[in-house]
């Protein structure tokens, strides 16, 4: 598995598109849109790979001098549960501390918190709906 930033409009964003589409957005009966889609030129954008197939992916954003948001992260279905997710973050967190940035925060869906919790992560705040299901803002110092 290689994992690797990528580039906004590349065929391999097209592939993390789709990702994030089928895992993310299609069971909730949504679709990403293309203002969505703009506005993702200036994140960072990391997928992990098995030769040129993306089996995960997540997005890095701005959000203050020392702070990025991580959104979207998505693992193929049928590659859940076998490590890939905990690479993806770990990769993230280096890249995040290679920029500089001191703290990753996160919307997760209530159903990923515990996911995240043994990465290190802690809930800061009460539980809010986003994208019609349950969700808390997570974060983690760098």
């Amino acid at each position: 598995m290689a994992l690797k930033q990528i580039d906004h409009g590349s065929k391999e964003y097209q592939q993390m598109i789709m990702l994030r589409n089928e895992i993310l957005r299609q069971p909730l009966g949504l679709t990403l849109t293309a203002d969505e889609l703009a506005t993702e030129k200036e994140d960072i954008l990391i997928g992990a790979f098995d030769e040129d197939v993306m089996l995960a992916c997540c997005i890095l954003t701005k959000t203050g001098h020392h702070a990025l948001r991580l959104r979207q992260m998505a693992v193929q279905n049928n590659q859940q549960g076998k490590g890939i997710g905990a690479s993806m973050m770990n990769f993230a967190e280096i890249i995040a501390r290679d920029k500089g940035f001191k703290k990753l925060i996160m919307h997760a869906r209530e159903t990923a918190v515990g996911f995240y919790e043994k990465l290190g992560y802690k809930i800061v705040g009460d539980r809010f709906t986003e994208v019609t299901i349950p969700h808390f803002i997570l974060e983690k110092k760098l």
